[in-house]
């Protein structure tokens, strides 16, 4: 009998590269794809799939209890936010992400946010573009050996992007709960409490999780702290900073500014202030991609399905 593999939403022109990796797995399946935007949606063409193959669409403790069949959830991304892994493990279903594919298109992009705001690359652009031929425009602009990049997070994506900043010459600091002061010495990096990074940073770069810990992380108390000179940058995850609080401190000067590839809501609001501030860097959740990011996720979702059904373990499973 062949395994039903669902998909239960995708935003890709065309399915070449996974229906590549399963057909060249030597299974027999039924390939289902969907565009499933609501649980009862999924539930409806998921209740008997061996595999689910999930991108935004919610699959949900009320999803899991409707399976029948299932022994995978594969997500394309490295984030898993869309799927009660709680509901999963309870059941026995592996859950399984892509935690490495976008690591240098991700780690770059937070760089050029950073680098773009340091120099003043995108305001001095419009500037220019309206007629105003100005540096002044710019002022100040600092070295960056005069300051410290703060990043949230210590896992593959920050590790990478702290890599790329060092040799700038800005001061690094990082917060992470899990990692010792010692493991961020040994790659020159000091450790900070959560407090103390975030009065200590001019840039704060978030490399955090979304989870109901990390939930509006950076809210209205956490922003009062930061320097007025301070500018976040975020390609994790909008949710991880209160925009309300965010547009509201840049409006009132409470910090210089934000570089956002992520957002609350995605597409951003059509009448969120931040897109009418000329301090706010925003770019359309597209840290991740490269062409080459793209087919290594692709593929490395649709090995997950493979190797469980299989029978083997996926080195990327997290329940």
């Amino acid at each position: 009998m062949a395994f039903k593999i669902l998909l239960t939403d995708y935003e890709f022109e065309h399915l070449k590269y996974e229906e590549d990796v399963f057909q060249e797995s030597g299974l027999d399946f039924d390939f289902i794809k969907a565009q499933c935007k609501t649980e009862e949606e999924v539930i409806e063409l998921a209740k008997d799939a061996d595999a689910i193959l999930n991108q935004y669409a919610p699959v949900s403790r009320r999803v899991i209890a409707s399976l029948e069949n299932a022994k995978i959830i594969s997500r394309y991304g490295v984030g898993v936010n869309t799927i009660d892994l709680d509901a999963a493990k309870e059941k026995g279903i592996t859950v399984a992400n892509v935690p490495d594919y976008g690591m240098e298109e991700v780690s770059n992009h937070a760089l050029a946010l950073l680098l773009s705001w340091a120099r003043k690359v995108t305001l001095l652009n419009n500037e220019v573009k309206r007629g105003n031929w100005d540096f002044k425009v710019g002022v100040p602009i600092h070295r960056f050996n005069e300051q410290t990049v703060g990043v949230l997070g210590f896992g593959r994506i920050p590790r990478r992007f702290i890599e790329k900043v060092k040799p700038l010459g800005f001061k690094t600091a990082a917060y992470d709960p899990f990692v010792s002061s010692a493991e961020m010495a040994a790659v020159g990096v000091q450790k900070m409490d959560l407090d103390e990074i975030i009065r200590e940073a001019d840039y704060l770069s978030v490399h955090v999780p979304l989870i109901d810990d990390t939930f509006h992380l950076i809210n209205e108390e956490r922003l009062k702290q930061m320097k007025r000179n301070a500018v976040i940058i975020n390609t994790a995850r909008g949710p991880i900073i209160d925009e309300t609080a965010l547009s509201d401190a840049l409006e009132r000067g409470v910090i210089a500014g934000a570089a956002l590839d992520v957002t609350e809501n995605e597409p951003v609001r059509f009448d969120s202030p931040l897109l009418t501030m000329d301090n706010v860097i925003i770019t359309p959740h597209s840290a991740w991609y490269s062409e080459e990011a793209m087919v290594e996720l692709r593929q490395k979702a649709a090995r997950n399905i493979v190797q469980v059904l299989k029978g083997e373990k996926t080195p990327y499973a997290l329940t």
